[in-house]
């Protein structure tokens, strides 16, 4: 057991996202290869996902419970698309902390995101619009972040088709922490 792992006592670091399938995460991957420069980490193919909630560390105890609710509004949520707007350096464009694919906004999403947040959270909702994206790459701390990095925007139409959601396990590693997903859940309505 890590000293981490003993000061934490029994707890785990979990997320809700959607699996992303093995052909988008290589598109993904090529592309996030344009950003070529040393102060840029990216993420480990398997690592690649779509967040809906993060959660954080929660008691182990509290494991069963999340599940099950997880499980129940995967199944009163539709399934959605999402299209590519974008790979880019993000959240904010002038002070950017990372390089995200960002996708067009959707209702559904955000529909989605804000059930998983309110049944999960005790935290007050929140206002702002969650941005549909993955997370490609990260700038290191360490050094200065790049400057004028391009906005690459998809020759064609790139679109993710979101049919499950997953309860997903992160642990902290160097360079980059591990996830697993613990359990996944189809979404109850498929578009017609």
């Amino acid at each position: 057991m890590s000293i981490q792992e003993q000061r934490m006592g029994n707890t785990t670091r979990l997320f809700i996202a959607a699996p992303l399938p093995e052909e988008l995460k290589q598109y993904l991957s090529e592309q996030a290869s344009l950003y070529q420069d040393e102060a840029i980490r990216p993420i480990p193919l398997e690592n690649l996902h779509l967040t809906l909630f993060f959660i954080g560390n929660v008691p182990e105890e509290q494991l069963s419970s999340i599940k099950q609710v997880t499980q129940h509004i995967a199944s009163q949520s539709a399934a959605f698309d999402l299209r590519l707007e974008a790979i880019e350096p993000g959240p904010k464009q002038r002070s950017p902390r990372l390089v995200w694919a960002r996708f067009e906004s959707s209702a559904l999403f955000e529909q989605l995101s804000q059930s998983l947040t309110q049944a999960l959270s005790s935290a007050p909702p929140d206002t702002r619009k969650a941005i549909p994206h993955i997370t490609l790459a990260r700038f290191r701390k360490d050094r200065p972040a790049p400057r004028n990095l391009p906005v690459v925007e998809p020759e064609q139409s790139v679109t993710l088709q979101v049919r499950e959601i997953a309860v997903w396990h992160s642990e902290l590693a160097s360079p980059h922490p591990r996830y697993r997903i613990l359990e996944s859940y189809p979404l109850g309505h498929n578009p017609s």
